[in-house]
């Protein structure tokens, strides 16, 4: 039945009806005018736009200021450019979440209003522009009350227009890029989602890995592809899909792609993970010291906040040197290590280590365990309880982390029977450090050996005193006869010991003193110089510990760092110039503008000529001396010269190798000096700490595109070398003077 209404009834309905448009419409402009004005919450300035709040990464840089070696952040976010940007991804996200992107101004009417149009056809395409879901992404967190989410709405299609506005539309697909979350341990951004995911760049991510990421956008966690690998792959295939039908990519293409595995390179990032972790770990402190000292602020005045500011660090760090030197490390320490368990196989550790009950002690006191009992308020003797109870832990091996079940006081034991390791290479010639290895795994054992520990340095000390007497005009082919020699020194009598199995017997020169380590001929030219000069050099080369100027020093008394030491020994290959070890280039903040500039110190220490001799000395530790394992065993025949280090008890081995590119020390011990090897042909430097530095040389030395040149010898000083160093000759000459002396006397 057709029911007709009269005149009067449909003007009244039309009446009606243009009322609730019109009024709805008026709600809306209202609604839209009360947000506008910020009646319901502030919205984000003009500057809030031009310098949008985003966590953002601070990234540590390698020597090339290109490659990563790590990053600070609150959230793993890592800024890119729209050029670093893979033209897959801008097409897949295009494709996908907006596909009229590059005509609306931020808000697509005609999106909105056919959504549901959208959806019931299968392109399942959300309301929500591309720069919507950015102002969403900058400036607020998704509300769950409808009412809330509603307001939310109306200030997000605002922003999104502001956005619009002020920003180019590359600029909004690089600015939504790098605020996108990714899930998977704190993954924030594309370029950490490449490395975490494909272990790639963004620039270089195929049609399918752009199609995967992307996919994820919209649920990280539900098309998460290690949680949830089925829901990944279909929802990757639906974005090659559109794609396909935005003329992306033809349909055989998106057929081949989406026939793919998902073949992700997962690979968890985290503070633990990517090289050098000691180096940044020790690097963030003095970066942190940098800009308090130097008043280094924001515009604000505000201190700079290296996990969310986004600043980059160029640092003087060679990745693929600092590769080379982790790699050498882990390769040998697993031998060296199995040496040490066998060699303490079946002895006791209470019978045989002085105080060893006090060493646990110590390295209970020192845990992290210790610390939080000791904050729940436990007693003495409860925490002693805890440590005596079995636990299920978690153990560093050369062979990876394992589970076990042991009492935490056993694992202090197992722990402190760890052979630990650290290395340090710089070039000499400008003070750079190449590689930096401060430990043998950050995630366990978090300090840096190289800069923070000071260890006895041994023999690597007797260069020193070698180089004073070459400085006072000595000879390295002086004859000195290899006897006990006594110092008397401040009102004491000083002489060293020296091991009759390693004592060189008769007249011998200089040279085969320091080649062959001889304690009775090194003491001997200490008595000669004294030893104000030699702890004068000694300091003057950047040794920063206490060096105190006794007798003993000659055999390396005194404690130093492996940053130190090598640094020191950089005067013998730098023609006695000292650069001071510089591990920082620059610090700039995410714009590019430079906040810091690092400054190398550097002084002549040495006369060139001294410093020339000291390398001939130094070749004949590696030519036929205590590293002549070098030669023979490791085949590296080309110009090395080098020092090997032992303490007392075997308690700490070096090696410090110099050439005319790379000054590289090591060195190896326990945690506490009372554990060491019992034997010194197993614990000395020759045998603990020079393979390492054969490892990583041969490493460096196969990789042409270092630059670091195998047959390069040191370089004689400009006004050549006066020193004689062919000991026939010298001999012949002092015979010769001694003839003509002995005619004048008559």
């Amino acid at each position: 039945m057709i029911i007709k209404l009269a005149p009067q009834d449909i003007k009244r309905y039309n009446g009606i009806i243009w009322k609730v448009v019109i009024g709805g419409f008026a709600i809306v402009v209202l609604l839209f005018l009360a947000t506008g004005f910020g009646l319901f919450g502030a919205l984000p300035s003009f500057r809030d736009l031009e310098n949008p709040k985003s966590n953002q990464a601070t990234e540590i840089l390698s020597d090339d200021g290109r490659t990563p070696l790590g990053s600070y952040y609150v959230q793993n976010r890592s800024n890119v450019t729209f050029k670093e940007l893979s033209p897959n991804l801008v097409n897949a996200l295009i494709s996908t979440e907006d596909n009229r992107f590059m005509e609306h101004s931020g808000i697509d009417f005609q999106r909105a209003f056919t959504m549901m149009l959208y959806n019931a056809v299968g392109k399942q395409q959300g309301g929500s522009t591309i720069t919507q879901q950015l102002a969403l992404n900058l400036f607020s967190e998704r509300s769950h009350n409808k009412f809330k989410r509603i307001i939310q709405k109306l200030q997000e299609w605002i922003t999104a227009v502001k956005l619009e506005r002020q920003y180019t539309k590359e600029e909004i697909i690089t600015m939504y890029f790098n605020t996108v979350d990714f899930g998977a341990y704190n993954t924030f951004g594309i370029k950490s989602a490449a490395r975490t995911y494909f272990n790639t760049t963004p620039d270089k991510l195929t049609p399918d890995q752009a199609a995967m990421l992307v996919a994820m956008v919209n649920g990280p966690s539900y098309f998460s592809p290690i949680r949830h690998p089925d829901r990944a792959l279909s929802r990757r295939n639906f974005v090659l899909g559109r794609m396909a039908a935005e003329g992306k990519l033809s349909d055989e293409q998106a057929k081949e792609f989406q026939a793919k595995p998902l073949g992700l390179h997962f690979h968890r990032i985290d503070h633990n993970e990517g090289l050098a972790p000691y180096f940044r770990a020790t690097i963030k402190d003095y970066i942190q010291k940098i800009l308090s000292e130097h008043g280094i602020t924001k515009a604000d005045g505000s201190q700079w906040d290296l996990d969310r500011d986004g600043l980059k660090i160029y640092t003087t760090i060679n990745a693929t040197m600092q590769q080379y030197a982790e790699e050498a490390q882990a390769e040998y320490m697993r031998t060296l290590q199995a040496q040490f368990n066998a060699h303490w196989k079946g002895i006791s550790l209470w019978k045989s280590v002085p105080n060893f009950k006090q060493l646990l002690d110590q390295g209970m006191r020192n845990c992290d365990r210790y610390r939080e009992l000791k904050a729940q308020g436990q007693s003495e003797e409860e925490i002693r309880e805890n440590f005596n109870t079995p636990d299920t832990l978690e153990l560093f091996t050369w062979r990876g982390k394992i589970d076990t079940v042991m009492k935490p006081i056993d694992s202090i034991v197992y722990n402190k029977m760890l052979l630990r390791n650290a290395l340090m290479s710089m070039d000499p010639t400008t003070g750079y450090i190449k590689a930096w290895v401060g430990g043998i795994n950050f995630e366990h054992f978090k300090y840096d050996q190289v800069k923070q520990g000071t260890r006895q340095v041994g023999s690597t000390a007797k260069p020193f005193t070698y180089a004073v007497a070459m400085e006072n005009s000595y000879s390295p082919c002086m004859q000195v006869n290899n006897v006990p020699d006594t110092i008397y020194y401040d009102g004491k009598a000083w002489c060293p010991g020296s091991s009759p199995s390693e004592t060189k017997p008769g007249m011998i020169t200089l040279r085969t003193a320091l080649a062959f380590s001889q304690n009775w001929v090194t003491a001997h030219v200490m008595k000669e110089v004294g030893p104000i000069e030699v702890a004068k050099l000694i300091k003057n080369s950047g040794i920063t510990s206490p060096v105190d100027p006794v007798p003993s020093i000659c055999l390396g008394t005194f404690d130093a760092s492996v940053f130190d030491m090598t640094g020191a020994y950089s005067i013998f290959a730098n023609q006695g110039i000292w650069n001071e070890p510089t591990w920082l280039l620059r610090i700039e903040d995410k714009n590019g503008n430079i906040l810091y500039t690092q400054h190398t110190n550097v002084k002549q220490v040495l006369n060139s000529e001294t410093a020339y001799v000291m390398t001939y000395m130094l070749k004949g530790v590696i030519e036929n001396g205590t590293g002549s394992r070098m030669r023979y065993k490791y085949g590296l025949s080309n110009p090395i010269a080098g020092k090997t280090g032992t303490t007392q008890n075997n308690s700490d081995g070096w090696f410090i190798g110099i050439t005319p590119q790379l000054v590289t020390g090591v060195w190896t011990g326990c945690e506490d000096r009372a554990i060491h090897f019992r034997s010194t042909s197993m614990g000395e430097g020759a045998n603990s700490a020079l393979p390492i530095w054969a490892g990583y040389m041969k490493r460096v030395y196969n990789d042409p595109s270092l630059g670091i040149k195998r047959n390069v010898d040191f370089a004689q000083p400009k006004n050549g070398v006066t020193t004689v160093l062919d000991c026939n000759a010298y001999q012949q000459q002092q015979e010769g003077t001694t003839e003509a002396d002995k005619k004048l006397s008559f």
